[in-house]
């Protein structure tokens, strides 16, 4: 049984490691930015006042781009909250917390809520940013991925 689940965590952080370590160069954007999320409204110049646009920073914009290219993108999210009963973001980063290694479909499913549904309401990225989700995602499978390597060339990214 013990030998199944060594085997389980290994195939895990082979096919999740690379798209981590791509990922967590944002991680020192999301830890700095916290409350102050990436986004501003830009309501027009002196008199020319127009209906307010929001304004992402570009870092935030870079993440959700690379992030879809990833294996974190899961368009059945609405299963893994269904499953997992995850009503509001203080359920969705106790989750995480309490969550291990097997539970990467957990991240995935977080993850791609915040950046597939930013794609149609502009609100989620920014909240992602916000309540801290992003960074809270990322540093926990950074943690659970380089902990757990056996291979000491896997050194921890920071």
């Amino acid at each position: 049984m013990y030998g199944q689940e060594a085997n389980l965590k290994e195939q895990i952080i082979e096919e999740y490691k690379d798209d981590l370590v791509k990922l967590l160069k944002y991680l020192p954007f999301f830890e700095k930015k916290g409350a102050d999320a990436g986004q501003k409204y830009y309501e027009g110049d002196g008199e020319n006042k127009v209906i307010p646009v929001p304004v992402y920073d570009p870092t935030l914009l870079a993440f959700v781009k690379e992030i879809k290219t990833t294996k974190f993108i899961n368009r059945n999210y609405p299963y893994i909250y269904r499953r997992w009963r995850m009503p509001d973001a203080n359920a969705e980063r106790i989750a995480m917390g309490s969550a291990t290694l097997r539970d990467i479909d957990l991240f995935r499913g977080i993850m791609s809520r915040y950046v597939l549904e930013g794609q149609t309401r502009a609100v989620m990225w920014t909240a992602g940013v916000e309540e801290r989700i992003f960074a809270t995602a990322l540093t926990r499978l950074r943690s659970l991925m380089f902990d757990y390597s056996k291979d000491p060339a896997d050194k921890r990214p920071h």
